[in-house]
């Protein structure tokens, strides 16, 4: 064997081990690889509550300095398995999302660690303050350990208006598909496989008389992440800011 042909061999296996090593290197975030699997990314990377959430107190907050509303009692995710977001058309929707799980659910307004059943298992409601403008429904799901995929996670906050307030539009973005309600009647829906953007659809003109509403929400989605954000909107599209929000 003359002495190119040994370079060659010796060149060749250079590049097999290089490869080699490569297959067994951690894969860079902008490498174009699927994402790792749940399990993986719970190991790898801990959700704490905290990190997103404060615990409610007593009394009432305003709204953040952009409207949103950011005080919501909710409810531990209710399972409702979906491979995929394309299912979520008006017509699935609407008998989903208006389907009774549980017991005083568009009558009665939760406290903090109340429990429900819902096909034989006791899920509690969780009162909470997000510190984002919009509510990290996964976050919350993944720090209490509960199922982040194929789920619906229920809401509701208590809205006091210190005067009549008329032509007011309730505006709402959310991942994925949403139902929203104001005193027991639907006023909004954000239907289809949709990323959360903020002020995504708004209801129709709404009269808030002064006093206390109740606002509740039902947020559906198959894989992904889960969040909303919601605000009030007057006639020329600025926050409603002078309202407060509450538990009760």
């Amino acid at each position: 064997m003359n002495m190119i042909t040994r370079l060659l061999l010796a060149v060749t296996a250079l590049g097999a081990l290089s490869a080699a090593t490569a297959q067994n290197q951690p894969r860079h975030s902008g490498d174009n690889f699927p994402p790792p699997r749940q399990a993986d990314y719970e190991i790898q990377t801990p959700t704490r509550l905290e990190d997103y959430f404060s615990k409610s107190v007593s009394g009432a907050i305003s709204p953040d300095n952009d409207g949103f509303i950011g005080r919501w009692t909710i409810l531990e995710p209710i399972s409702k398995p979906n491979r995929s977001n394309t299912v979520f058309t008006d017509s699935y929707l609407n008998h989903v999302l208006d389907s009774v799980y549980f017991k005083g659910q568009m009558t009665v307004i939760p406290r903090d660690g109340d429990k429900v059943k819902v096909d034989g298992k006791k899920l509690m409601w969780h009162s909470l303050d997000s510190k984002l403008y919009n509510v990290k429904l996964y976050r919350f799901a993944a720090a209490l350990k509960k199922p982040v995929y194929g789920i619906i996670f229920w809401a509701v906050t208590v809205i006091d208006c210190p005067e009549d307030m008329e032509g007011v539009r309730l505006s709402a973005g959310s991942n994925s598909a949403s139902k929203w309600w104001l005193d027991g009647e639907e006023i909004l829906m954000l239907s289809g496989d949709r990323r959360m953007v903020a002020d995504n659809a708004a209801s129709r003109p709404l009269t808030l008389t002064k006093g206390k509403h109740v606002l509740r929400c039902a947020v559906i989605n198959g894989p992904g992440m889960s969040d909303f954000c919601v605000r009030f909107i007057d006639n020329d599209g600025n926050p409603v800011k002078n309202i407060s929000i509450s538990n009760q």
